[in-house]
């Protein structure tokens, strides 16, 4: 009886292994569900992703901007208040789209829709719930600031070709920069009145403080350096200067060095911390 017992639990283990992805099999397979998702809800994100920020660059860059009259010194070699404006929103962009893909949605497959569950009753893991919801929110990023990017191109604000695609890939290393840990804390708090420490006391302070609208020496010697201490300033300091062909390359290689410091951890404990919560 021993025996027997013993032959079926191993059966039952080698049947497990053979139900096992690989982690880019189970990443496909679960990019799947939210892509088939996003195509039965999009219509609903046009106005958030595309149209109110679209608007709000026009407003700030162009309307305001017009009564603004400074030298290009003081806008960090941007000929106009428009072109200095618009890599800074785009990259703050990237951020609020980041973490808004990664508060309710994590928290409505967790708790309120339950799907990440029942979605671990098939050969999926929980690594691949976290990395495809992470991948969508990079194809979320992506979309998002390319139309920026091609909308914005007819104004002139970009001084060559290859900046501003060079900029479209730093905005996506910033937007997931945020979405990783944004997805940790999701996954660990366990109710959405939570988010508004992350939107208050977050967002709202690094969009307005971290040189989207203004250079931050305009701050002071103390609160420049606090500023660039945040991994929104090193995105939008990327951006601009890839977009405005004013780049510093050691400089730039230093902000995509802690884009990817911020991310790579970030990742690792958004699984860690996915993993904790759907198996306690």
């Amino acid at each position: 009886m021993v025996s027997t017992g013993s032959t079926t639990a191993s059966t039952d283990e080698v049947v497990r292994d053979d139900r096992r992805l690989s982690a880019w099999r189970g990443m496909l397979r679960q990019y799947d569900y939210w892509w088939t998702v996003y195509k039965r809800t999009w219509k609903g994100s046009i106005v958030t992703s595309f149209a109110s920020p679209l608007f709000y660059v026009l407003a700030m860059g162009v309307l305001l901007g017009g009564f603004v009259h400074v030298p290009p010194s003081r806008l960090e070699g941007a000929p106009s208040y428009l072109a200095f404006i618009v890599p800074g929103l785009i990259a703050a962009q990237a951020m609020q789209t980041a973490v808004f893909e990664t508060t309710y949605p994590v928290m409505g497959a967790i708790k309120w829709h339950k799907s990440f569950y029942a979605q671990l009753a098939s050969p999926l893991e929980v690594r691949d719930l976290a990395n495809a919801m992470l991948m969508f929110t990079l194809f979320r990023v992506g979309s998002t600031c390319g139309v920026y990017f091609v909308v914005m191109a007819p104004f002139g604000v970009f001084a060559s070709w290859w900046g501003p695609v060079l900029a479209w890939f730093a905005t996506m290393l910033t937007g997931m920069a945020f979405a990783t840990w944004t997805f940790a804390f999701s996954a660990h708090v366990n109710s959405q009145d939570s988010f508004g420490l992350i939107f208050r006391l977050g967002l709202i302070p690094l969009f307005l403080f971290s040189g989207s609208f203004f250079p931050i020496s305009n701050l002071g010697p103390v609160l420049e350096w606090v500023a660039k201490l945040t991994p929104l300033w090193h995105g939008v300091n990327l951006t601009r200067m890839l977009c405005l062909d004013t780049v510093e390359w050691s400089t730039a290689a230093v902000n995509t060095a802690v884009l990817v410091a911020v991310l790579i951890p970030g990742w690792w404990l958004a699984v860690r911390t996915l993993t904790r919560r759907l198996e306690t």
